[in-house]
């Protein structure tokens, strides 16, 4: 079945889930802790987080944590690279690592989480850091206990507090 959205664009829906890309609401990453997108569809096959000129008050680097229910903060095979004229990487079990120092560079870019079935979610992406000229690379996966309905953005020590840029989720079934 065909449906007309706002008089221009048609989608197809299949089982309850619309067929194209859906844009959340973006957020202004200039305050608090961390930033959450809930209420995801559970049709939901790819999401997408896009950073835009994001930085944080401290040195705790940003995390990408999933969850079904509520924010899971545990068994993330989660790795990033940092590429610049050397090379950093890092491992982290609490979500999915883009690793740097976010108070002196930004970060902008995107990561996308696919899901490959059975709640079982994998990453990638590459976001830059502005005023390094260099790239972070992240990949990993996740198996959530059910179907997948948020997505939150930290930092590893939880405290740090984002101060400029916005971040904003793309999601397609």
């Amino acid at each position: 079945m065909s449906v007309i959205i706002d008089g221009s664009a048609s989608v197809t829906i299949n089982n309850g889930a619309v067929l194209g890309i859906t844009s959340g609401t973006a957020v202004a990453s200039t305050s608090g802790t961390s930033i959450d997108f809930t209420s995801i569809p559970s049709w939901v096959k790819r999401l997408t987080v896009m950073f835009q000129g994001v930085s944080t008050s401290g040195s705790s680097y940003v995390l990408i944590r999933i969850g079904a229910g509520s924010v899971d903060t545990t068994s993330y095979t989660g790795i990033t690279a940092v590429g610049w004229s050397g090379i950093a990487n890092y491992s982290d079990t609490s979500g999915f690592p883009l690793y740097y120092n976010t108070n002196t560079y930004t970060l902008s870019g995107a990561m996308v989480l696919t899901t490959i079935g059975s709640n079982i979610w994998v990453i990638s992406g590459t976001v830059a850091m502005t005023g390094l000229n260099g790239v972070i690379m992240t990949g990993g996966s996740k198996t959530l206990s059910s179907t997948l309905d948020r997505v939150r953005i930290t930092t590893v020590n939880g405290t740090d507090t984002f101060d400029a840029g916005s971040i904003n989720i793309l999601y397609e079934g």
